[in-house]
């Protein structure tokens, strides 16, 4: 027993020592697990990372965009790796921050969990991300949840934090419109007229329900495959404006100036829709959320680079919104009061104890605007 006892010491002053290594290096240390969702059609696998610390942290569940993309953010039909989650994850760590990441149904690591690819269902999606918000709702080492979506991911998030007991929401590149539109915008960009009327009648058909066969020696043939038109059907019918009306927690809206999948006209639309978020431009930040500023080939590039950091700015404000969060009393009011104490100007009188928390913690009413 005590040579057990002299091991598990020496263990734990081992760990603590490394992870003292780790914080001088990178500012702040973490720790790295796999974690796992049981679901009726398989397991649905992930990563959290966690803090260095004791105490209860908040967790941010992180959801990946569209196709098929895993749990760090990587697209598995494109060469290379950008691991924008997955450094997103380990900033946020390194800032007292916990996150959970998972590939999707049918994805990397969860590739079983989809029975076949003509069976997926956007909500099938929401309801895996609320699934994993309840299954860390219980555990004790978690003070606030906080549901975080990219891109497609960003829409999942939104169903996902009106399914589930969730403290706060973040969009990320999110869209305001139907899919349908916005792929209706991309595809005329950047294809010859005759592509993209073809493209565009077959939008229109989904866009109302109805699937349209597709000849094999169409362009977009791989796009529009009769097997992945279901689940483009259940995605098509959210409008993400109108559902994020309806969402009840403090909102977040992130958008990159340099997104060229996504306008920031998009976020504008969004923060109308839901006038109490907080929106946040972030200057010279792309799609996969680095620093680009450039034509679409250094574009396309940093989606496959894994060495180009973060923008700063985005773990900044995601850091801001969370401890705000946690400061923020428990009410039905909570969105309306995060608004107010970060953007208006005079703070209600009611508030003013939640400003003056935000003002500790080194925000003032206009640090998120991003203007």
């Amino acid at each position: 027993m005590r040579h057990r006892g002299w091991v598990t010491v020496a263990t734990l002053v081992g760990a603590l020592a490394l992870a003292s290594a780790n914080a001088r290096a990178q500012g702040g240390a973490w720790f790295a697990d796999t974690t796992v969702l049981e679901t009726p059609t398989g397991i649905l696998r992930g990563s959290i990372m966690l803090p260095f610390a004791l105490g209860k942290f908040p967790l941010v569940v992180l959801i990946s965009g569209s196709g098929p993309t895993d749990r760090d953010g990587n697209s598995l039909g494109l060469p290379g790796k950008n691991n924008a989650l997955g450094m997103l994850a380990q900033a946020l760590a390194e800032r007292g921050i916990a996150s959970v990441r998972y590939d999707k149904r049918g994805v990397a690591a969860s590739a079983r969990a989809a029975t076949s690819e003509e069976d997926l269902r956007f909500e099938m999606y929401a309801d895996d991300a609320a699934a994993w918000v309840r299954k860390f709702r219980t555990d004790k080492r978690f003070s606030r949840i906080i549901i975080a979506g990219h891109s497609e991911g960003a829409m999942l998030g939104i169903l996902a934090t009106q399914r589930a007991p969730a403290d706060g929401y973040i969009s990320i590149a999110g869209i305001a419109r139907p899919a349908d539109a916005v792929l209706h915008d991309q595809l005329a960009a950047g294809l010859p007229k005759p592509v993209a009327d073809q493209a565009d009648a077959i939008l229109a058909s989904l866009a109302v329900g109805k699937t349209v066969p597709v000849p094999r020696d169409m362009p977009l043939s791989a796009v529009f495959r009769a097997s992945v038109q279901p689940y483009m059907i259940s995605w098509f019918k959210w409008d993400p404006a109108a559902e994020l009306a309806k969402v009840k927690v403090p909102v977040l809206i992130l958008q990159g100036t340099t997104d060229i999948q996504v306008a920031v006209a998009e976020a504008d639309s969004l923060q109308k829709a839901a006038p109490t978020a907080t929106l946040v431009k972030v200057e010279g930040m792309n799609h996969v959320l680095k620093g680009v500023v450039g034509d679409q080939a250094t574009q396309l590039r940093s989606y496959s680079d894994p060495a180009l950091p973060l923008v700063g700015t985005v773990v900044d404000a995601i850091a801001k919104f969370v401890k705000a969060i946690l400061q923020m009393r428990q009410t039905r009011e909570g969105s309306e009061q995060l608004a107010a104490v970060l953007m208006h100007d005079p703070v209600p009188a009611d508030y003013a104890r939640d400003y003056a928390n935000l003002e500790r913690l080194g925000l003032d009413r206009h640090v998120l605007s991003g203007n």
